[in-house]
């Protein structure tokens, strides 16, 4: 995880309020009736049941028909099949202009209730009047779940049912191959046209990225986010993208000390961001991270060798667990690579 990604739950905590007008009575009417509002014929539905990341078998009296997700996990689920089975999201779905947030994939985020579009945010009073079967989202760390206020999680939890995918500690295939398995519970066909493409295209990037790290062997790659403070070097063991570019024979900076983060990255004040050689450096693209342009100011940015020779690509840290969502970022990768050269 990179440096000013947002900790997760377990670690920071969330600011997400407790509590809204009318909860109770609308738990009260809702909470635990993971009975789907379709119209779908219930009586010819068959039981639905998935073990889950945190080995929960979640059940329901049928299959589930109304999902509210992560927005990045809603975008992989509806990149299986399930686009019209996702009624809410939380997490940053829309820009300041109303436009999809990258994050949100090919969901409409016009037709789908937006919760929370940032951290710490989940309205819960709109969560309930949703009627929901089914909620679902990441898991980075055991005992939390990715984009749930810690402070709210209770009440949360007793309106629908929750399934959770570790998305840390795990290579990149792994989560996508769960949201498939999901998806396929729920209703979609992973031999449709999308799906097959989508296999068939990452597959097809996860060989050019492959190809190109052998051609340029010894070159070393630094994963990076900039704030306006810390240079943060991650570590590629615990992100499952990163770990997966590795085991495709990408060579990665590794920091030392990363033991305050949890693991996931190495905080450097700007006066030591040269600790660490690097031939190609990618960036962290998230708005919440400092850009190249916005780095300019810092001496030492400038300084960096990989940076002087103009080898510095954008990274998404938070990867959409789907073959259509991670496709891109092994092609982006591979591309970057081809393109650069070992520095002395």
């Amino acid at each position: 995880m990179s440096g000013n990604r947002p900790a997760s739950p377990s670690r920071r905590g969330l600011l997400a309020a407790t509590g809204a007008l009318g909860l109770s009575v609308l738990l009260a009417a809702c909470g635990g009736d993971s009975g789907s509002s379709s119209g779908a014929d219930d009586s010819k539905s068959k039981p639905w049941s998935f073990t889950d990341d945190r080995k929960k078998k979640v059940t329901a009296d049928s299959t589930p028909e109304r999902i509210v997700a992560f927005t990045g996990t809603a975008a992989a689920l509806a990149d299986f099949g399930l686009k019209d089975k996702i009624v809410g999201v939380f997490g940053e779905t829309t820009l300041k202009d109303g436009s999809a947030h990258p994050q949100a994939g090919d969901l409409d985020v016009k037709k789908v209730e937006v919760l929370g579009n940032a951290w710490g945010e989940f309205d819960i009073e709109k969560y309930a009047a949703l009627n929901p079967d089914l909620l679902v989202t990441h898991q980075y760390d055991k005992g939390s779940l990715w984009y749930v206020p810690e402070e709210s999680a209770d009440k949360i939890l007793k309106v629908a049912p929750s399934v959770a995918t570790q998305v840390a500690d795990v290579s990149l295939t792994e989560p996508i191959e769960r949201y498939a398995e999901l998806a396929e519970s729920l209703g979609a066909d992973l031999k449709s046209k999308q799906v097959a493409e989508g296999k068939e295209r990452f597959e097809k990037a996860a060989e050019k990225l492959r190809k190109a790290a052998k051609a340029n062997g010894g070159l070393k790659v630094m994963a990076a986010s900039g704030s306006a403070d810390y240079f943060y070097v991650s570590t590629p063991g615990p992100a499952a993208d990163l770990k997966y570019f590795e085991e495709l024979g990408v060579e990665f900076v590794t920091p030392k000390d990363v033991k305050e983060s949890g693991g996931y990255f190495e905080s450097l004040s700007w006066e030591n961001a040269d600790k660490y050689d690097a031939d190609l450096i990618i960036l962290d693209n998230r708005s919440t991270a400092l850009q190249a342009k916005d780095l300019e100011s810092k001496p030492t940015w400038k300084k960096l060798a990989a940076v002087e020779a103009g080898q510095v690509a954008e990274w998404d840290p938070v990867p959409r667990f789907s073959y259509q969502g991670a496709a891109p970022l092994l092609e982006n990768l591979a591309e970057a690579i081809d393109e650069s050269e070992k520095l002395d």
